[in-house]
């Protein structure tokens, strides 16, 4: 058998020799000062078409860990190695001063650890959950972004995949129509929230218990509507639920299958002279979910052999949330940030991960001087369960992610550390590590340690922080 080192090496080599056979044009990250750059499609401020791309490769493998028993859906206790593929094409235009059409076209291959199961925090945000579905390249985002101005002050922005423009209005009204990703407006933040440059484990891009419309892969179809001013905004959005937990297909019947979003965001730091956000978000699902209790309770009757989620599943239900998403500049490229969130864990989780209720706190930095852009970052997660959620898995109910049989409750802990280092044209390799306590919520399995490597490559601007 080859030794554990002997295949993360392995991996290591293979991912280094992919950038440096694919490294092509110049790429300065979002947030590192700009520095003069040849790319391979240049958007000067003022064009009105837009072209960029990105690859991500996303390597990842633990050895094997303590485990008595395992279900359906557990994290397999042998050493494993995954390797995901992600492409996106952007493309974009102008068709007038404030109406832009944006079309983006990708691909998500591989496969996870597990084929993504067995975690509530899984530990690579590039997995599409349904490894059947394959490589095919997809329609990602389709959608009509109109600006409607309020006053005459301007305020210059980077143009970016998802806006055009250079130059908006301070006080405005943004709307966007058709198949978009919540996540890439909701519940985002600097430090943590791009799987490309930054952490990769679900539960610290994201708020574990926000259950966000999506569709497997991770988008929806809907409308975003966003009052902005100079230091705050209020966004809403209503989108479609999928018709299955995590499933690929959509529910049209809208009078009792939608998802509601709300989101308050005041842009002021705490810390004299240095930024800083804090954001206020709520959700309410409505779909054909299922009830924890009326599972637990037909298999305390004799109904159900084992507790059956999909068996007592009922159109109309709700399920709803809330999140608070925190971060703070403190100076020399470090940032502080947090999220805390809950939702109503006696209804099923159906559309992102299993988690009832997350904490998150973290610091990150970037490299200011030089072209580079290195990164860092540390973040510590809690993840939990409401105490329905936890019996039914205990008494050996299945959910769309977790399921080891049984359960020995205890809260799932992850720390995740990452060193992004840009190389040069677009080009950063990255190291990460994670230590996973109480996978899927189960004192008797685990601990496990994730390594992962990654490499990246953007032509010739990163996508935002979002999915």
């Amino acid at each position: 058998m080859i030794p554990f080192h002997v295949r993360v090496r392995s991996v290591f080599l293979s991912l280094l020799l992919v950038v440096i056979a694919g490294g092509a044009s110049a790429q300065t990250p979002a947030d590192a000062p700009p520095a003069e750059s040849a790319t391979m499609f240049s958007h000067p401020d003022e064009s009105r078409w837009w072209l960029s791309g990105q690859v991500n490769l996303i390597s990842q493998t633990h050895g094997r860990f303590t485990s008595p028993y395992e279900g359906d859906n557990s994290l397999r206790a042998e050493r494993e190695q995954a390797l995901s593929r992600l492409w996106t094409i952007y493309t974009g235009v102008k068709l007038s001063a404030h109406i832009e059409l944006l079309f983006d076209i990708e691909s998500a291959g591989g496969r996870g650890l597990s084929d993504a199961l067995g975690l509530a925090g899984f530990t690579n945000l590039d997995v599409v959950r349904n490894p059947t579905l394959g490589a095919t390249p997809y329609v990602a985002r389709a959608m009509v972004h109109a600006t409607i101005p309020i006053g005459s002050d301007v305020v210059d922005t980077t143009p970016n995949a998802l806006a055009l423009a250079a130059h908006l209005a301070t006080r405005r009204i943004e709307i966007r129509v058709g198949k978009l990703g919540m996540a890439d407006f909701f519940d985002v933040n600097t430090a943590g929230s791009d799987s490309h440059l930054q952490f990769t484990n679900w539960t610290v891009d994201n708020n574990g218990a926000y259950d966000y419309a999506a569709d497997t892969r991770g988008y929806t179809i809907g409308v975003v509507a966003e009052f902005r001013d100079r230091a705050s905004a209020a966004r809403w959005g209503e989108a479609l639920m999928p018709t299955l937990a995590n499933g690929i297909r959509y529910d049209w019947d809208v009078a009792r299958a939608h998802a509601e979003n709300v989101e308050i965001e005041l842009d002021r730091g705490i810390v004299p002279g240095h930024d800083g956000i804090l954001r206020l978000l709520g959700f309410m699902n409505h779909a054909r979910m299922g009830s924890y209790q009326e599972a637990l309770d037909a298999f305390a009757g004799g109904r159900d052999s084992v507790p059956d989620i999909v068996a007592h599943r009922r159109a109309g239900r709700r399920k709803g949330g809330a999140g608070l998403n925190v971060e703070q500049d403190v100076g020399r490229g470090f940032r502080v940030f947090g999220r805390a969130g809950q939702n109503d864990g006696r209804i099923e989780s159906f559309a992102y991960t299993e988690v009832d209720r997350s904490l998150e706190v973290g610091l990150a930095w970037v490299q200011r001087s030089g072209n580079r852009g290195d990164r860092l970052g540390i973040a510590l997660v809690s993840n939990g369960l409401s105490s329905q959620h936890r019996e039914y898995l205990a008494r050996g109910g299945l959910g769309f992610l977790l399921g080891d049989g049984a359960l020995a409750y205890g809260p799932e802990r992850i720390v995740e550390a990452y060193y992004t280092r840009g190389v040069r044209g677009g080009v950063s390799v990255a190291l990460d590590i994670q230590h996973i306590v109480h996978p899927g919520y189960n004192r008797d399995r685990g601990p496990v340690t994730v390594l992962a490597l990654r490499a990246h490559l953007d032509v010739p601007d990163p996508m935002p922080a979002g999915r």
